[in-house]
């Protein structure tokens, strides 16, 4: 259940951050509060989810998901550049989540 926990909360992190894109500096109201609901939920999951998960893993697994999900929908949504680099770069983040999680008690 923790693990399901700070999956959830990596994905409130993606959206919080896609939504600091869309509340232009918190100048628009209701992307600003659905950003401020995201932070807060994804934060209220990643603290459930350090009851079981050790600190260092669940932080850890909680950026990555976040940094790598981020990159991911601004090459979708964003137009982003989709180099190889970068998306080998994405690949090397979720392969240390995976391990963190399968070395990982919790």
């Amino acid at each position: 259940m923790a693990w399901t926990l700070l999956l959830l909360a990596g994905l409130m992190e993606i959206g919080w951050v896609i939504g600091l894109k869309y509340s232009e500096g918190f100048t628009r109201l209701v992307p600003s509060v659905l950003t401020i609901a995201a932070i807060a939920a994804s934060m209220l999951l990643l603290g459930m989810a350090v009851k079981s998960i050790p600190l260092g893993t669940a932080y850890a697994v909680w950026t990555g998901i976040g940094a790598a999900g981020t990159v991911v929908v601004g090459i979708l949504l964003f137009h982003e550049p989709a180099t190889a680099i970068r998306l080998a770069c994405v690949v090397m983040i979720l392969a240390g989540i995976v391990g963190l999680k399968l070395t990982s008690p919790g």
